[in-house]
C-alpha cells in the first residue's frame, strides 16, 4: 500500500476542514430547530399584542391613548426584530470562513440569551445572570453562539420539571483568561457519565417519537470550537447537584477606531 504524498495529504486536510464545517452548520441549524417552537410562540404573543394595541387605537381618539397603543406597537415591533436578527445571524454567521473578531462577551451571551429566553420560560426554567465587567476576547462569533447555546440547551433539558440556569461572564481567576460559565440546577451526572460526556456519539439522550434526540456531538463540537480558540472548557457535576460547563478565552484588547472629523 503507498503511502499518500503531501499534495494528497494536503487534499485529505482540506477535506476534514470542509467535513467539519458542514458538521458544525448542520448541528447550529439542529439547534435552530430545537428552539423553532418556542420562537413561534413568541412571536405569536407579540402578534397579539400589535393587533390587541392596534383595536385600542383605532377604537380611542384621545391622544393619550393612542400614544400608549403605538408605544406598544413600538416595542412589540422591536422585540420581535431583534429575535429575527439574532437568529439569522446565528444560523448564518460563522459557516466556513474562520473570520475572529475581538468582541465583549458580555455582549455576546446577550445576544444568546434573547434566542433562548421564551424556550427557556415555556420549560419554567428561570435565569439569573451575572456579568463582572466587560472581557473581550477574539472569537469565531457564530461558532461561540453555537457553542453556547447548545450548552443552554442541554441545560435546559436536564431541568425536566423547571429549574433555574445561571449565566456569568467575568475575568477568570487565571491570569489572561476570560470566563463563562453555565449552571444548572438539574440532575447532574454520574462519575461514569462525566467521564465520556466529550467523547464523539455519546449521549445518554433518548430519541423521541419524532425521531428527536441527542447525537452525542454536540459537547466533542463544543470542546473542538474552544480549544480551536486555544481555549478550556472544564464541566463540573454530581447527581443531584446540577452542572457546571465553564469556558475559557484568552483575553484580547477592543480596538476602538474613531473616526476623524
Amino acid at each position: 500500500m503507498s503511502t499518500p504524498d503531501k499534495p494528497e495529504i494536503a487534499a485529505l486536510q482540506r477535506r476534514i476542514v470542509e467535513l467539519e464545517q458542514q458538521l458544525l452548520q448542520s448541528q447550529k441549524l439542529a439547534t435552530v430547530g430545537e428552539l423553532a417552537s418556542s420562537m413561534t410562540h413568541e412571536f405569536n404573543n407579540i402578534l397579539t399584542t400589535i393587533i390587541n394595541y392596534a383595536k385600542l387605537g383605532l377604537r380611542h381618539k384621545d391622544h393619550p391613548t393612542r400614544e400608549k397603543a403605538l408605544d406598544k406597537i413600538l416595542n412589540a415591533g422591536l422585540r420581535a426584530a431583534k429575535i429575527t436578527t439574532g437568529a439569522l445571524a446565528f444560523s448564518r454567521r460563522g459557516k466556513a470562513d474562520g473570520q475572529r473578531e475581538v468582541v465583549d462577551l458580555v455582549d455576546l451571551v446577550q445576544d444568546v440569551l434573547v434566542l433562548v429566553e421564551k424556550d427557556l420560560k415555556v420549560h419554567r426554567v428561570r435565569l439569573q445572570t451575572q456579568f463582572d465587567g466587560h472581557p473581550t476576547a477574539a472569537v469565531n462569533v457564530g461558532q461561540l453562539q453555537q457553542v453556547l447555546v447548545n450548552l443552554i440547551v442541554n441545560a435546559r433539558q436536564a431541568m425536566p420539571s423547571g429549574g433555574q440556569l445561571s449565566v456569568s461572564v467575568r475575568p477568570s481567576a487565571d491570569a489572561g483568561l476570560a470566563e463563562i460559565a453555565i449552571r444548572d440546577s438539574g440532575q447532574g451526572m454520574a462519575p461514569e457519565v462525566l467521564q465520556r460526556i466529550f467523547e464523539p456519539y455519546f449521549t445518554t439522550k433518548t430519541t423521541d417519537s419524532q425521531g428527536q434526540g441527542g447525537t452525542g456531538l454536540g459537547l466533542s463540537l463544543a470542546r473542538q470550537v474552544i480549544e480551536s480558540h486555544q481555549g478550556r472548557i472544564r464541566v463540573d457535576s454530581a447527581v443531584g447537584q446540577g452542572t457546571t460547563f465553564t469556558l475559557k478565552l484568552p483575553l484580547a484588547k477592543l480596538t476602538i477606531v474613531q473616526k476623524a472629523g
